[in-house]
């Protein structure tokens, strides 16, 4: 089973996949984190790519594309993968299509969660992290239980995405909205998408995507 997880930033797509791999089994493929391991690793698309950063550039699709199809490849994605910030435009899609097409596999889903844009600005702009063991906190929606103390390992360090301004986390809903938003098009004529509400509780999303994968399956 091969999925994707499309929706704006701030959409819960990384906690949904993580939730999915849990129950799935599946692994996430979060091109994110795979471009800062391949960095850290020192490889030969990690060298490519830090330049390219370093430069001020953004990473070209031909280098996305190997480094999915190199991640593939591994004995973890043979039942499957859910991928989560790819693609991102529809020429990414489309070099998706062909890499899976040459290797006899093909999507399963496109999971499109939806949301509000200003909802998801305050969402965004508020959250932060503990620095120590990763869990993530909200301003309004998930404080800690004790002020400034993480409730899982009690670590008084967090940290919060320098990214996450409002100017910032606009711009990036717009990029979505004029990028990301056609690939509904392109998947849309293959029939394989499902809509669920990104505005729901947390635990009612996760009840609607299980609930469009065990679909796949009947």
């Amino acid at each position: 089973m091969i999925l994707i997880l499309l929706g704006p930033p701030g959409a819960g797509k990384g906690t949904q996949s993580r939730r999915l791999q849990e129950r799935r089994g599946l692994p996430q493929l979060s091109t994110g984190d795979m471009l800062r391991a391949a960095v850290a690793a020192d490889s030969d698309i990690g060298r490519e790519t830090k330049a390219i950063m370093a430069a001020g550039g953004l990473v070209p699709d031909r280098l996305m594309v190997r480094m999915i199809a190199e991640r593939i490849e591994q004995e973890d994605c043979k039942d499957g993968f859910i991928l989560d910030g790819f693609p991102r435009t529809t020429a990414q899609a489309e070099a998706l299509d062909g890499l899976l097409v040459a290797r006899g596999l093909k999507l399963s889903l496109v999971i499109e969660i939806r949301v509000d844009d200003l909802v998801m600005i305050e969402r965004v702009i508020g959250r932060f992290t503990c620095t120590k063991c990763g869990i993530g906190y909200h301003d309004t929606f998930k404080t800690t239980r004790i002020d400034n103390v993480c409730d899982s390992c009690g670590s008084t360090k967090f940290d919060r995405r320098a990214d996450d301004r409002e100017d910032t986390v606009r711009a990036r809903l717009e990029a979505y909205h004029i990028q990301t938003a056609p690939l509904l098009d392109h998947y849309l004529k293959q029939g394989i998408v499902v809509p669920v509400d990104g505005m729901a509780v947390m635990d009612e999303v996760t009840f609607q995507i299980n609930q469009a994968v065990d679909g796949v399956n009947d």
